[in-house]
């Protein structure tokens, strides 16, 4: 069951597909103390479970900690960073009282999940409003994770069903800040190829463009882009360039141009447009709430397509900026005042932290303004709105631009795209990969944690940069992560230039790469099988074990580390230094698979506590009693592998599974094969 509530004047936000009337009276749990600015508060029993936020740090769990959504550019985060790139308000609320609430809104949101009291959830919004839904499962004879999956079921059921990209988008996809020519690109290819190593795509950072303007292809370091997706194409790899929200504001270039005499940019309160720094410098943002605008910008992916591109991935879209004009000559003339004087304990920090101070700065967000289109059901505000009370949907209206604009000139086939910013409702547009992150070991904690929320908010295509982004990553972290991102939809490595090399050809004894790669390939048929069903039906496709297992100690709540994957898979990542295996919560009896050598074992185990021996190379996974999981023939790319040779492990006795050419965007869950073991 759901009911809406509306508080202050929303706006559009693009993450409910439909409209619903508004209830009256009081709100089904907690307490509304304030109706606008929104304060809406629940007492928390000793052993409720919150899940939820999406993209956010600490545990599955999220008491204990203060989140604020507001899509940020946070190269640096760690276990106390309150607000992520993305902006994800739903929250499961799991205990005696089960039920589920999202708060769409544009505007930021700050959610205390026990951090001010450790007894309390109170949740506080401003700005321009918030309709507030509340979810309940039907209690009669269901279990309680059956209510926990009816419950995000209901959520999805409304938003809308999740983006499915292309089956090549499941294969590995390895991706560097620095790989500045084609030569760079072909000796990628070399490396993984020239070692047996499975890879499907490689990824484009800004190096590729011209000067780091939008949809340009630098000629002197890519002298015939499409002869090389050509050429790469026969391998089986694709190019996934990348694309900024900033378009450089330069006299000759013609995006800036066109987007100029369109009048497509984002302007300031008295008409002029907004100028603002990021890689190419000086850059203006397009509107991405006009409709026109939206409908340009789309357009322009065709100059990649038409060179054989056929997925993209889009950045700096919070929208993050490096200075306005107004915060630099603000640092300039402070830096200025400090010259000649004896700088102490006080004014030196306050000196050294000034070349810093104009970095995605909140008052600059405060000086440009978007039109927000009149809509027919008349309910939303519109008009002219300041970009801080809508900051949280920009990127996901650029995502909204590209998937618009790729359907239109795909219309037969999926395209891939996935985006660094997001809200709920970008889910149905793209996937999302988790930013910047470090090369440390509690950043793979973080991602394990981080995935289930943002199953419960439509993003089943995500995953994170595998080794880490910034920072010299370990061989061994590297291979502890990609053990991990076997099992995550997007399986990208990526880093920054200036760290060390770890694409998996670089490390010594790469044949330890090799096998945990065969095992992701032999897993493609069950992982885009599982996806595709879990997209169309609303359910979660990687989920705690709460969700799956009912037991009256809470042991299966409490388990932060493990997770279901699909129907029939439960995973427990290894996930710390030096580690030789680790200890294993089995809720029922399952079938250990263990993958060595590109070849499984199976060994039946009951259920309890095990402590399983697991060496850098092996991957060990489980399977539910009753089910089965189908793995193939690995090949050196996804087109390789084949659903028509596949072995089925575990107790159960057949498997439905999905399976097409790839690349078709009509999905009919009615055209399954049931495989059956022999």
């Amino acid at each position: 069951m759901m009911k809406k509530f509306s508080f202050g004047a929303p706006v559009y936000t693009g993450a409910v597909e439909a409209d619903f009337p508004a209830e009256t009276g009081d709100v089904p749990f907690g307490t509304l103390v304030q109706k606008w600015p929104l304060k809406w508060e629940f007492h928390l029993e000793k052993h409720d479970i919150v899940y939820g936020l999406g993209e956010s740090v600490r545990g599955m769990n999220k008491r204990g900690f203060r989140y604020v959504s507001w899509c940020s550019d946070v190269p640096n985060q760690h276990e106390n960073t309150p607000s992520m790139y993305g902006a994800h308000n739903f929250l499961l609320v799991f205990g005696k009282k089960i039920f589920g609430i999202f708060f769409d809104t544009a505007s930021e949101i700050t959610f205390d999940v026990g951090w001010e009291d450790c007894d309390r959830l109170t949740v506080t919004t401003e700005a321009t409003g918030a309709d507030v839904y509340f979810f309940t499962a039907d209690d009669k004879g269901r279990s309680p994770s059956e209510q926990l999956r009816g419950i995000v079921k209901e959520f999805r059921a409304l938003i809308g069903q999740s983006y499915i990209p292309p089956r090549w988008a499941f294969g590995l996809q390895q991706s560097r800040w620095g790989y500045r020519t084609e030569d760079d690109v072909r000796a990628v290819v070399k490396g993984y190829r020239s070692l047996g190593l499975p890879l499907d795509s490689v990824c484009l950072d800004i190096d590729y463009m011209t000067d780091y303007e939008d949809f340009t292809v630098d000629e002197k370091k890519f002298p015939d882009f499409s002869s090389l997706n050509k050429e790469l194409s026969a391998q089986g790899i694709h190019l996934v360039p990348i694309i900024d929200a900033g378009v450089k504001a330069r006299e000759g270039y013609s995006v800036y141009e066109e987007g100029m005499r369109g009048g497509y940019f984002v302007t300031k309160e008295d008409g002029s447009v907004f100028t603002a720094g990021v890689w190419p410098g000086k850059s203006h943002f397009t509107d991405f709430f006009k409709d026109e605008a939206r409908a340009w910008f789309g357009e322009k992916y065709r100059a990649l397509t038409e060179q054989g591109i056929e997925g993209v991935w889009n950045d700096m879209n919070e929208p993050a900026m490096f200075y306005s004009e107004e915060s630099l000559k603000s640092a300039f003339e402070r830096i200025k005042a400090f010259e000649g004087k004896n700088l102490d304990i006080n004014t030196f920090f306050e000196f050294s932290d000034l070349a810093g101070s104009t970095f995605n700065r909140r008052d600059d967000y405060e000086c440009f303004y978007h039109e927000i289109p009149h809509r027919p059901d008349g309910h939303k505000a519109s008009g002219k709105i300041r970009h801080d009370k809508i900051h949280n949907i920009y990127g996901a209206w650029m995502t909204r631009a590209a998937w618009e604009g790729l359907s239109r000139i795909s219309p037969e086939r999926r395209m891939l795209i996935y985006s660094r910013a997001s809200c709920i409702g970008a889910h149905r547009y793209g996937g999302i990969w988790q930013g910047d992150n470090a090369s440390t070991w509690a950043h793979l904690l973080m991602e394990i944690k981080m995935m289930p929320g943002l199953n419960m908010c439509g993003f089943l295509y995500n995953g994170a940069d595998i080794g880490g982004f910034g920072g010299d990553a370990s061989r061994d972290l590297v291979m502890r992560w990609l053990s991990f991102g076997v099992f995550t939809p997007l399986m990208r490595n990526h880093a920054a230039w200036n760290t060390r090399e770890q694409e998996c050809y670089a490390f010594k004894n790469p044949e330890g790469f090799k096998s945990i790669l065969d095992l992701r390939y032999a897993l493609i048929p069950y992982l885009y099988s599982e996806f595709i069903k879990c997209a169309v039906s609303g359910e979660m496709l990687m989920r705690p074990l709460s969700f799956d297992f009912d037991d009256e100690t809470g042991r299966a709540g409490g388990t932060e580390d493990q997770l279901m994957v699909g129907e029939g898979i439960m995973i427990a990542p290894v996930y710390t230094q030096n580690a030789r295996g680790r200890l294993v919560y089995l809720p029922e009896d399952m079938t250990m698979v263990r993958w060595e050598n590109s070849m499984p074992s199976c060994t039946e185990m009951p259920a309890g506590d095990h402590y399983i021996d697991i060496p850098e190379e092996v991957v060990v996974f489980f399977i539910k009693h009753g089910k089965c999981v189908p793995l193939a023939r690995p090949g050196l790319c996804t087109k390789d592998v084949s659903a028509k040779e596949m072995c089925l492990l575990g107790t159960g006795t057949e498997y439905a599974l999905y399976d097409d050419d790839g690349y078709t965007r009509n999905i009919d869950l009615t055209n399954v094969s049931l495989l059956k073991k022999n």
